[in-house]
């Protein structure tokens, strides 16, 4: 398996069971409607969880352009792959949010909030306010690039390293999440939005673009910062 198929492979499991289980919990009539936030947060862990054991040993599942590019950054991973890492995480991230729409296919007539439809496939921020909307992109993905070099680093848990991932997935959506929905992954949100904005939907609204670049801009920037962290500090 190349490497653009890999990332398109993971990613597109990554966003259909993370656009899944939102909308499986805000969507009328779902069977988990008012699941709440803390089946979002499993749920976003468990995909990542599963995207990372499928896309491994192939392409080491980045499965998120910050990561590829804050990897990139210290010279972790060669420049003269990101477009094609970054060209498949997109791929699959549109691909899943599709696949997404047609599951959950009969639920959106009954969904008369656009903003809920919306949020299936995108994040948007819980108080509109830029600058800290922006601050809590970056400091969250600071944080799962760090942790993740972190995590990679210990031999002794690398059969158990996906699954590690997807609980520090669910602590950073526990913990931070609620100011913008965590993207922390420019793939997970913009791609999605696109689908979003292509896609059928009956009584959708716009989507969102006033504030589609905080999710991309602050989580490059913020894989970055931590990559260069974990470098300067770790090493």
């Amino acid at each position: 398996m190349n490497f653009f198929l890999s990332e398109l492979i993971g990613t597109m499991i990554l966003t259909l069971f993370g656009c899944g289980v939102v909308a499986n919990v805000l969507l009328e009539k779902s069977k988990g409607q008012n699941g709440g936030w803390i089946c979002i947060t499993m749920g976003w862990g468990f995909a990542v969880a599963f995207a990372v054991y499928v896309a491994g040993k192939h392409s080491g599942a980045h499965i998120n352009p910050a990561v590829t590019i804050g990897l990139a950054s210290i010279g972790a991973f060669p420049w003269a792959n990101v477009p094609v890492y970054i060209a498949g995480q997109f791929t699959g991230g549109f691909i899943g949010a599709v696949l997404c729409y047609l599951v959950y296919q009969c639920h959106w007539e009954p969904t008369k909030d656009p903003d809920l439809k919306l949020a299936v496939f995108s994040t948007g921020p819980a108080i509109p306010c830029t600058f800290q909307n922006f601050l809590c992109e970056f400091i969250g993905t600071a944080v799962l690039v760090f942790g993740l070099l972190g995590i990679g680093a210990n031999e002794f848990s690398q059969g158990l390293n996906p699954l590690v991932i997807g609980f520090f997935i669910v602590a950073i959506g526990l913990s931070l999440g609620g100011p913008t929905g965590y993207a922390i992954n420019p793939a997970r949100d913009l791609a999605p939005r696109i689908a979003h904005m292509l896609l059928p939907i009956p009584g959708k609204g716009d989507s969102g673009w006033g504030y589609a670049w905080v999710p991309v801009l602050g989580p490059i920037c913020g894989g970055v910062a931590g990559a260069m962290l974990y470098k300067v500090l770790v090493g």
